[in-house]
């Protein structure tokens, strides 16, 4: 299962959100990746801030890239608020992504 949740968090490295430029595990947006029954996740995610005018953009793109996967055949994917992001929430890939932009 880990495997499988660390090839998820892998591929939502190709989502990014298109104001800053930044994948969405990079950025820190992706809480928390569950697989609650076979060939189903269900990923826990945020936004930078609740009024995000990209937000369903964002959030559709995390669950094709996710049904796009082979082993995969529902997404589910959860908006929080809770706890709010900050930058410190960023990998420090995305630290230095921000830094050169």
């Amino acid at each position: 299962m880990t495997d499988l949740k660390n090839k998820i968090r892998e591929n939502l490295k190709t989502v990014y959100d298109p104001e800053l430029n930044i994948n969405v595990v990079d950025l820190g947006l992706i809480y928390d990746i569950d697989i609650p029954e076979p060939r189903t996740a269900k990923v826990l995610m945020t936004l930078t801030t609740p009024g995000c005018p990209l937000h369903d953009s964002i959030v559709s793109g995390i669950k094709y890239c996710v049904m796009g996967m082979e082993e995969i055949d529902h997404a589910n994917v959860h908006l929080t608020w809770e706890p709010a992001w900050t930058p410190d929430m960023m990998t420090e890939d995305g630290k230095r992504m921000l830094q050169g932009s």
